[in-house]
């Protein structure tokens, strides 16, 4: 006896069972790549440190190492040198790898006695050393994020790179492109006074050629203002934080 498929009863039980079918496809997948997913997640990450503190692909200088070199390069370049910094105190630990900015955000904003746990990695490359931070804000339409590098007097930016969520090509999404990011590298920190001013995206910088490098600015991206604060607020807050252990290192 052929079934009635006209029936409201069939659409519904058809409908149930490709929900079930494809939600189980869809477990199954998960399942099985995440262990490959979790190793992509963390040859970006340190893609993106190594990148901060300039070791790119050795062919072409806006590109990341090759993937199957980064856990190389990490291992070289940066190695154990990784610390859970939390207010002026530091643990040596590889768990900083695995630390994540958002979710320490989240935790934050959910209990404000949580003390922060913020992950610092020093790389050493020719003879100088680079403390990388990484950072997490908000542009125009969603997440911005990314790795700063400073000098071990922790006045001066060595390298930067930045990217996005979801904000518009051509305009904010310039953020991760070399124009814009190298214009951070050798920008000061501090003004003149020698007190903490971050550096500014700024539009009306009259510096295109960024020579001035103690002017606490870089120029904005025209059309992308709102993603330009986003990047201002970002790298203030996300270098501020670690001041106060930085400061322990002065002394």
């Amino acid at each position: 006896m052929a079934m009635n498929t006209d029936k409201n009863s069939y659409t519904i039980f058809f409908a149930i069972a490709m929900v079930v079918v494809v939600g189980s496809l869809l477990a199954f997948t998960a399942s099985s790549l995440k262990d490959k997913i979790s190793e992509n997640k963390r040859t970006e990450k340190q893609q993106n440190i190594l990148f901060a503190m300039g070791v790119s692909d050795p062919e072409d200088p806006n590109e990341f190492v090759p993937a199957e070199q980064a856990e190389t390069l990490f291992q070289k370049y940066v190695g154990e040198e990784q610390y859970i910094i939390t207010g002026t105190t530091a643990e040596k630990t590889a768990d900083a790898f695995d630390i994540e900015v958002k979710k320490e955000n989240d935790k934050v904003k959910q209990d404000s006695n949580y003390e922060r746990k913020m992950p610092l990695f020093i790389g050493e490359k020719e003879g100088k050393k680079f403390y990388i931070i990484p950072m997490r804000g908000n542009g125009l339409w969603d997440a911005i994020w990314g790795y700063v590098s400073l000098d071990k007097e922790f006045e001066t930016l060595q390298g930067a790179f930045f990217d996005h969520k979801g904000e518009t090509p051509g305009l904010g999404a310039n953020i991760k492109e070399a124009f814009f990011r190298d214009d951070f590298i050798g920008e000061r920190i501090l003004n003149t006074a020698g007190d903490f001013q971050g550096v500014t995206v700024k539009k009306g910088n009259a510096d295109p050629k960024n020579d001035r490098k103690d002017d606490n600015a870089v120029d904005a991206l025209a059309g992308a203002t709102i993603t330009g604060d986003g990047v201002t607020i970002m790298v203030k807050k996300g270098i501020r934080m670690y001041l106060p252990y930085f400061e322990t290192l002065k002394k």
